[in-house]
This record gives C-alpha cells, structure tokens and sequence, in this order.
C-alpha cells in the first residue's frame, strides 16, 4: 500500500519541494499542484468571474508555472510568484475574450443560513462579482490582491512592480470605484424588483 502524497514528502520543506519539482520529481511537482491550485482558482474566479473560465485560467498558470520552475526565484513567496502567472494569465484571457460578457454567477455555499438568507447572500454575492468585472483591470487586480488573496502592500507593489504609494492610491480609488458600481447595480436591481414587467 502507498502512503499519501503528503505523508511520502513530509520531511521536506517548502523550497525542497520546489527545487525536486522543477527537477521533475512527480510526487513534489503533485504535491505543488494540491497545495497551490486551490489559491489560484480563488484568485482566478475573483478576477475572471467567470466558473469555467476561472477554472482554464488556474489551469493554464499551473501548467505554466510547473513549466517555468526553474525561472522562480527563492527570494520571494511561491505563492507571490504565482499569483504574478495567474495575474498575467487572466489579463491575456482579457485579451482574448475583450467582448465577451459574462453573466453566470458565482458558487456561493454556506451550509448555515435559511433558504431566504442563502438567497440574499447569492444576490449579494452576484452583484458584488458583476459590480467588480465592470471597474477597470488596473483597479480590480489590486482589490483582487489585497482583500482576496490578502497580500500586503509591498507584496503587490512587487508583483505588479509599482511604488507602494501608488498601490495604496489604487486600493482606495478602486474600493470607490467598485462601492459606486455596486450601488448603481443595487439600485437597479430595487427597481426592476419594484417595478416587475
């Protein structure tokens, strides 16, 4: 019987487990994928909002990044250096698919709340995704960054390679931004349900 994947690596550290996977051990290369996918589908869903697309995004970076270990530099946090990929990935597939709208909603599970309450929460949860697809790239990566994936100031302003004051300008600029389209789509929403065809 094989032991589990993480019971077979366990004395290794992180940084061992990277330069194994770039010299093409399958166990740690498995292990990268297991322990990183998960944050980059995150990332991905927030900034593609979009399931399936989200979903070919985080693919793609990890393919990409598995392809690439070698280019990675010890220095920085593997999940910075991979978030740079997810990043630079979903900005081509921005490229690609420019006038392209999308309009399914995003998963949201909570297993606590009533049915009325789960509803609420969707709503909210759609609204806030549409509110964030319709403010510009350049503002929605950095909120993307910061409150999603919770990187500090000077983590972004590496990844994008900005000052850190102008990352702390974008921060607030973008939550205006996205605050005034969320609430345009709220107040859309009351009257459309205010005033059914």
């Amino acid at each position: 019987m094989r032991l589990p994947l993480s019971d077979r690596l366990q004395p290794l550290n992180e940084q061992q487990l990277i330069k194994a996977a770039a010299n093409g051990d399958k166990d740690a290369r498995d292990w990268l994928i297991e322990r990183y996918e998960p944050t980059v589908q995150r990332f991905t869903r927030h900034m593609m909002g979009n399931h399936q697309d989200a979903h070919d995004v985080a693919q793609d970076t990890m393919i990409k990044a598995l392809k690439n270990l070698h280019r990675y530099d010890d220095r920085w946090r593997f999940s910075t250096w991979l978030i740079s990929i997810a990043r630079n990935t979903c900005i081509d597939e921005f490229r690609r698919r420019k006038r392209r709208s999308y309009e399914e909603p995003p998963d949201v599970i909570d297993p606590g709340p009533s049915p009325l309450e789960l509803a609420a929460q969707q709503r909210r949860a759609v609204r806030l995704q549409r509110a964030l697809a319709t403010i510009p790239p350049l503002y929605r990566d950095v909120l993307v960054l910061y409150h999603f994936e919770h990187l500090k100031y000077q983590e972004i302003a590496d990844l994008l390679e900005i000052p850190i004051g102008t990352v702390m300008n974008r921060i607030f600029r973008a939550r205006r931004k996205l605050r005034a389209a969320y609430e345009k789509l709220n107040d859309a929403d009351n009257e459309e349900n205010n005033n059914p065809s």
